[in-house]
């Protein structure tokens, strides 16, 4: 049997470097299943995959250090500014964001910041209207609420970009400043983000104050490398602390990464994904939708992962103490299909010896 180390290790200014054998994981399988996504994957292929066990970089692509945005997963980033401030006593999950942003009060009085980040609110922007095949709102002008809701709030769910800038402006409001900085000053600093491999798009300052991109659409997304992305994953998979130092709530990073939406509500019809029994807060998990079956079968239940257009991925898995980071810009080439990513993830449990799972 393997003796894998007592605890996580974390990375300084880099990653340190392991055989996967030394982590308990058979290189030859491992190899298999880098060797699959490869096959299935468009030209960006397994260039910028990283793999991390215990806090080691056991596998790594050629292009790690690429930088590009990232599309949606810029929601998981955009609901943990939301988790700090939580931390900070500012304001609760229930807390209406019409008491920040005063323009939602008409329309919009009972949507709260749960409803936003469960894609549960309702929130429709003016000039939200379909743009050819891209209809879950598209508004270049997100911050101006429609007075004619998608919904009454928490009764369906829409996975809807404006409604994610929109909140973004709300948290800004509660911040006082733009939550790139809070997320930087917070998380991106402490956990070692090099800051010439990772920005957050902006638009405009609204009453003088930057807001950046809650959604990842209209290049106002995350731009970031797989190196650098990998230590937010860290970061969650060990429940929000860093090397003994607690940067955000446990409680938060448990809540957030697991189901929060009813598999029982009504989808809406132009909703761009179907989240119901599947999606945390503003991350996606591996629960149960109303078929009875999970996102990807036959891996960990408590598997999460931020997700963005273009095939950008970062999954955690618990159990196995691991995070696998695949980036990339080639989904017009070849979607990366979730069916795909579960046999991935299931050849990469299939690597593990005997014993060296972590079953916290």
């Amino acid at each position: 049997m393997v003796q894998l180390p007592a605890r996580t290790v974390y990375p300084a200014k880099d990653w340190r470097q392991a055989t996967p054998q030394s982590q308990g994981v058979d290189a030859a399988k491992l190899d298999e299943a880098i060797e699959y996504l490869r096959a299935n994957s468009g030209p960006d292929g397994v260039n910028q995959v990283l793999i991390v066990r215990n806090g080691y970089v056991i596998w790594q692509g050629s292009q790690i250090d690429r930088v590009h945005g990232i599309w949606s997963c810029t929601k998981s980033f955009t609901s943990t500014v939301l988790g700090l401030l939580i931390d900070d006593g500012k304001v609760a999950l229930d807390t209406p964001v019409a008491d920040y942003v005063t323009e939602m009060a008409s329309a919009y009085p009972e949507v709260t910041l749960r409803h936003f980040t469960t894609m549960t609110s309702g929130y429709r922007a003016v000039g939200d209207e379909p743009r050819g095949t891209y209809r879950h709102g598209p508004s270049p002008t997100p911050f101006d609420p429609c007075d004619a809701p998608l919904f009454a709030p928490g009764t369906q769910y829409a996975y809807w970009d404006s409604a994610m800038n929109q909140f973004a402006n709300v948290l800004t409001r509660i911040a006082g400043e733009p939550i790139e900085d809070l997320f930087r000053r917070r998380i991106a600093e402490p956990v070692g983000m090099d800051p010439k491999e990772w920005r957050w798009g902006r638009f405009d300052p609204i009453d003088g104050i930057v807001v950046n991109g809650g959604s990842g659409n209209a290049n106002r997304h995350i731009f970031i490398s797989a190196r650098q992305m990998a230590r937010l994953g860290l970061l969650f998979l060990n429940e929000g602390n860093w090397n003994g130092r607690q940067l955000i709530g446990t409680e938060w990073v448990r809540m957030a990464t697991r189901p929060q939406v009813s598999t029982t509500i009504p989808l809406w019809p132009d909703s761009a994904a179907d989240g119901r029994g599947v999606y945390g807060f503003n991350w996606w998990t591996n629960g149960v939708r109303a078929d009875g079956t999970r996102k990807w079968p036959g891996v960990p239940a408590g598997a999460y992962s931020a997700s963005g257009y273009n095939n950008n991925e970062m999954f955690v898995v618990p159990t196995w103490n691991m995070v696998i980071v695949r980036l990339g810009l080639d989904q017009n080439q070849l979607h990366l299909t979730d069916g795909v990513y579960a046999e991935f993830l299931r050849k990469i449990g299939a690597a593990l010896k005997e014993g060296a799972g972590d079953e916290r």
